[in-house]
This record gives structure tokens, sequence and C-alpha cells, in this order.
């Protein structure tokens, strides 16, 4: 199937399509729900699609202190991340300034000598134009996390989420294609991404306090009795708490606020990309009910959504797939704005 995928996108380098494959099983092993909604893609965009989360991923993992992070499948290969789990803060930190500096040397045209994943990002972004200031926005705040163990406000956390989490969806809109201008659909697919790692955020509280973060704002925790030794004694002993679940819910609410203000841009992509959307979308959504439903225990075990529920989603978003093709055999003349390429020039300026 990837050998499919990148003659469709129109890969034939040896070296590319090597590079691709591996944020291909990056992504299949790492990512189950992403990977899952990928599927629901035409085939010649999932490459794109891989790449950027392939690269997303192999940073994450440099700050983080164990390979196992994210939304990680149950038999996760570490092999195939960053070696960086046990390494110190000081390795840590040069290990992804040596990942900025090829990230800068691709993005400007060089071909790095290592680092599959660098390659693929830099083959997407450009065959996509994407535009380079989102990958820079997304390592300083892989820089923060180096450092940063908490934030104070929601304010604070939504800055260090553009550069995590909202650029993710920017750098998807090319990809994806869009049935409007880029500029009106982006504020909805930015707020996707931050709804999807604010999803993440409330589902790892425990696995994020074992690595020394607290990534839930702690003026929302503080509004309801809770600190940081509160969630310590919780994921230590294995007790719920009141005040916990009270916050916890709060931060449930929040996440759903931020899901309604993306779920507009759902309508604004290109039909044949939108189920792929919609599944992801529904599929991470479905987590905050699991997360409601174990009584907000996400102190001391993980919420995953029932593969029943999983596997139903994803033939939903086929059926929608196959009715988005069959209606663009149909459709007497291009209704979309082919991988977001022709922009308003008004509204981008």
């Amino acid at each position: 199937m990837t050998g499919r995928e990148l003659d469709a996108a129109g890969v034939t380098d040896p070296v590319l399509r090597a590079a691709y494959t591996r944020c291909r099983l990056l992504n299949a092993r790492h990512g189950r729900t992403y990977f899952l909604a990928t599927r629901l893609l035409p085939a010649d965009r999932r490459p794109a699609v891989h790449a950027l989360y392939g690269f997303a991923r192999w940073a994450d993992d440099i700050v983080d202190d164990t390979a196992d992070t994210a939304d990680t499948a149950d038999t996760a290969d570490t092999a195939d991340t960053a070696d960086t789990a046990d390494a110190a803060p000081a390795e840590r930190a040069a290990a992804l300034a040596r990942l900025e500096r090829l990230l800068r040397h691709a993005l400007a045209g060089g071909r790095p000598a290592a680092e599959p994943v660098v390659l693929a990002l830099a083959d997407t972004a450009a065959r996509y134009a994407i535009e380079p200031a989102h990958f820079t926005d997304f390592m300083a705040s892989m820089r923060a996390d180096l450092t940063v163990t908490d934030y104070a406000t929601y304010a604070d956390l939504r800055a260090y989420m553009h550069g995590s989490a909202a650029v993710i969806g920017l750098q998807m809109l090319p990809v994806l294609g869009t049935v409007t201008s880029r500029a009106r659909a982006a504020p909805h697919a930015a707020a996707l991404g931050v709804a999807f790692q604010l999803t993440n955020f409330l589902r790892d509280v425990g696995e994020d306090l074992d690595r020394g973060r607290v990534y839930l704002p702690a003026d929302l925790l503080a509004a309801h009795g809770v600190q940081r030794d509160l969630l310590l004694w919780s994921r230590r002993t294995g007790r719920d708490d009141p005040r916990i679940t009270a916050a916890l819910r709060a931060a449930e609410d929040l996440t759903r606020g931020v899901y309604r203000e993306a779920e507009p841009g759902l309508a604004m992509l290109d039909p044949v990309a939108r189920p792929c959307v919609r599944t992801a979308f529904l599929l991470y959504r479905n987590i905050l009910d699991t997360i409601a439903g174990s009584g907000y225990a996400v102190l001391h075990r993980r919420a995953v959504v029932p593969r029943r529920r999983r596997a139903a989603v994803a033939a939903d978003g086929l059926v929608r797939v196959l009715a988005a093709r069959l209606g663009a055999r149909r459709a007497p003349t291009p209704t979309t704005v082919p991988y977001g390429a022709a922009l308003d020039a008004k509204e981008s300026g």
C-alpha cells in the first residue's frame, strides 16, 4: 500500500520514498487514531500527512523523558523514534538544536544527509508551499518543553499551543485543500489542532505528571482547589478527589468549546478530504466521552475509545469518502481550491 501511495503522489526518488516510508511507519505505530483517519484520504495526499506527523513525532520524542508518547500504540517499536528517551536535558537540547539546523537547511533547499523525517518534511513543504514560519513556531514550542513544566493561565497555554498544535492544523490545510480561501479556513484548522492537543493533555494528565509536567493551566486547577501536589498524591495513591474531578470536568468543557470553534471548518475542506478530518474530529472528541464515562480517572489509567466505536466511526467515514469521490466524478467543473493553493487575494493579504 505504501508504494501505491508514493506512486500516486509522484514520489519517485528512492531516497525520498524511503524517507516517506519511515514517516508512515511512525504514524502507523504511534498514532493509531490519526493514522486510522488518514486512511480515508486520497492516496496521493497520504504521504504528505505522514511526513508532517513523522517530523512532529520525532521532535516530540526528543523533548520527552520517555519514548512512549502521545497517541502511542500498545505495541510501539521505540527503535523508530528519536533515541533520547534516557538523555539528560542538555543532550535533549543539543539533539533538538541539531534537528532544527537540519530543518532550516532542508527548507532552504539543501538535502540533509541524515534524518529521513526531515527529508520527507522538506519535500512536503516544497510540494504544498507550506509556510516555513509554521515549522519555526513549532520548534519554538518544542524548545519550551525542555524547560517549562506548567502554565499559569490558559492564555499562557494557548501561546504554547500555537506552536505545538495550531500550526499543525495550518500545515495540513494546503494538503487537504479547501472550497474557500485558505485564509478563511485557517482559524478553524488552527482550533482543531488545539482541540486535539487539549484532548491529549486531558487524557495524559497522569503520564505528563510522571515527566514532571502539568499542561492543564494552573488558574483552571486553582479555581477548583487543585494544585500540583494534590495531582501527585492522586497519581501516587490511586485515590480520587472531588476537587480533581471538578477541575478535569472544567477542562473537558473548555476542550469541547474549542471543538465548537473548529467544527465550521470541516465544511470548508475539499469534499474528498473532508471525511478524513471529520473522522479524526469524531474519534478525538470521543476520547472526551470516554474520559467522562470513566469518572475522569485519567490520573490512574489511559482513556481509550473502544475498538468497536472506532470501527463504526471509520466505517461511516468510508461511506462519506465513496460518496465524495462519486460526487467529484459527476461534478461538471471543479469546485475546490486544489490543495489550498489558489488564495483569495483580499483575505490572504
